[in-house]
């Protein structure tokens, strides 16, 4: 109750943010719902309703660290002085944003249901002349069990990961010891080297399952059903864990680039723009990991289209898709929000010693170019290579 109150006393643009919380949550909702509905309309194909299902996995992540990021950035569940007072510790603020998060994916499941049961026909008859009917299987009987537990995948997991992304930490901080009272949030992500290892990894594997013959046997010889002209499933997995890479990489490079800017006798400018990013690593870091995710596996499928290559499962291909475009760059967006909204305190103290604020802006559109100039290329040769192997 407390949650629906904060929400309706909201400032509109966060009323925005948990809206698209909630159309995420309805397209991931709709997607699960498709697949029930193609298992339903073929039951002999199992192999197929099972990949449906797995590809839904990928809208369920972007879309849960969409959530997150929302979470992070809600006015509501800020830690404010004399919230302790009234029983709304950093706990119970947690609780509220798990709250938050799972009404607005509840509403967002709700509305994929209703638009999953009008296009089914079952309740006003079959839209569009039938055009959906043999994908979700209209006529058939659909098991409302199975719906409603698909429909709580995303409210459970996105508002666990809510309260677990903002539960309160405890600092290894005495009270006595005032160099010790700031947290060593400054200090170089270690992600780095792994997410390097990882990227390595998932192109040798991609690499080794094309290069297989065709008679080869084994896991590496699984190829997708009507999929990117026989497209070997150890290829998806070697995608996969080049975009696992990117995003564990995310925080070290940002870190690297705020670093490098304050190399060779830095200004004014070069200094203040690489020493926030040092600082903003692990805030906008992964979220830009993820983006550059994202990007390189869409360019690498283009490719592969281009070539010729089939949506292996349909119209869900694409919705999938697109639905991890939009979350990967709302979250981008939010995050770059969340870390303006924690520079407030110190842009005012620039200001008060001094500081135009022509020279804030030439720091940030410093920091927005040094950016581009290490994730665009990162983006566009992981693309490259992601796609080179299947091109022989």
């Amino acid at each position: 109750m407390l949650a629906l109150r904060l929400a309706r006393g909201a400032h509109p643009l966060v009323l925005l943010r948990r809206l698209l919380v909630a159309a995420a949550s309805a397209g991931v909702g709709f997607l699960l719902l498709c697949t029930l509905g193609y298992a339903i309309g073929h039951p002999g194909e199992s192999r197929t309703s099972l990949l449906r299902l797995a590809w839904c996995a990928l809208p369920l992540a972007a879309t849960v660290h969409f959530a997150v990021a929302v979470a992070r950035t809600d006015p509501a569940t800020r830690p404010r002085p004399g919230l302790s007072a009234i029983g709304l510790g950093p706990a119970r603020l947690a609780a509220i944003a798990a709250a938050s998060t799972a009404v607005s994916c509840t509403l967002g499941s709700m509305v994929a249901l209703l638009v999953f049961l009008h296009l089914r026909g079952d309740l006003t008859g079959l839209p569009f002349d039938g055009a959906a009917a043999e994908l979700l299987a209209a006529g058939r009987p659909l098991p409302l069990a199975g719906a409603l537990t698909l429909l709580a995948i995303t409210p459970a997991v996105a508002s666990g990961a809510a309260a677990l992304a903002l539960r309160p930490r405890r600092k290894p901080v005495l009270d006595d010891d005032p160099d010790a009272a700031e947290p060593a949030a400054a200090t170089a992500p270690t992600g780095l080297p792994w997410g390097v290892a990882l990227l390595a990894l998932g192109l040798a594997v991609e690499t080794y399952t094309s290069a297989r013959p065709t008679g080869a046997t084994g896991a590496a010889a699984l190829t997708l059903p009507g999929g990117l002209g026989g497209t070997p499933a150890g290829v998806l997995v070697g995608w996969a864990l080049t975009a696992l890479g990117l995003a564990v990489a995310g925080p070290g490079l940002t870190h690297l680039c705020g670093r490098l800017l304050q190399t060779f006798r830095p200004g004014v400018v070069r200094l203040l723009a690489g020493r926030a990013l040092m600082d903003e690593a692990r805030r906008i870091g992964r979220p830009l990991g993820v983006a550059c995710a994202v990007a390189s596996a869409t360019i690498a499928a283009t490719r592969l289209y281009e070539q010729g290559g089939a949506r292996p499962l349909g119209p869900l291909t694409g919705l999938g898709a697109a639905l991890v475009m939009a979350c990967a760059a709302a979250t981008l967006l939010t995050s770059a929000l969340e870390s303006r909204q924690t520079r407030v305190t110190t842009k005012d103290a620039l200001l008060r010693l001094g500081a135009s604020a022509g020279l804030l802006r030439m720091a940030v559109a410093l920091r927005a170019l040094s950016l581009l100039a290490m994730f665009v290329p990162l983006t566009w040769a992981v693309a490259e290579l992601a796609a080179l192997p299947l091109r022989r």
